[in-house]
């Protein structure tokens, strides 16, 4: 398995993935290939995009979409999206995904990395295992549109 920057013809792989991982009863996503694409289209064309594929014999395993970003006292990286086919899940691939991510975020000096994640699904266990902590002082919110 080797571990590469993510390219634009990944984005069509990467959608079918993401379907894999989150159209389930775990997460309930409906998404279609078409959307996915466009989504991970967006975090692809940001400015400071960083991103990475884990790939073996040719097939895409998993991707991580991040991307950097300006801060008060240093620049940090914040992942957008990050997923490994299920049936390759447990596997270390999302462990050599974010030894990517870190290399960068080393390399370049940066303050670190931050993500937000679904408390109730296996995700936060494996970024605390990877050292990340919960931070009680950042509250995630949302507003929802009318139907």
């Amino acid at each position: 398995m080797i571990i590469r920057k993510l390219e634009r013809q990944d984005l069509p792989a990467c959608a079918g993935i993401l379907q894999s991982v989150y159209n389930n009863e775990l997460w309930q996503c409906r998404w279609q290939q078409e959307t996915a694409e466009a989504y991970l289209g967006d975090f692809f064309d940001m400015k400071k995009f960083v991103g990475y594929a884990a790939e073996e014999d040719g097939q895409l395993l998993g991707a991580l979409f991040a991307h950097e970003k300006v801060w008060w006292n240093n620049s940090e990286v914040f992942v957008e999206e990050m997923f490994v086919l299920p049936e390759r899940q447990g596997q270390g691939i999302g462990s050599r995904l974010m030894d990517a991510l870190w290399q960068y975020v080393t390399q370049h000096r940066l303050a670190g990395i931050t993500l937000s994640t679904n408390r109730y699904a296996p995700a936060p266990a494996f970024y605390r295992k990877h050292g990340f902590t919960d931070c009680g002082h950042v509250l995630f919110m949302a507003k929802e549109a009318q139907e």
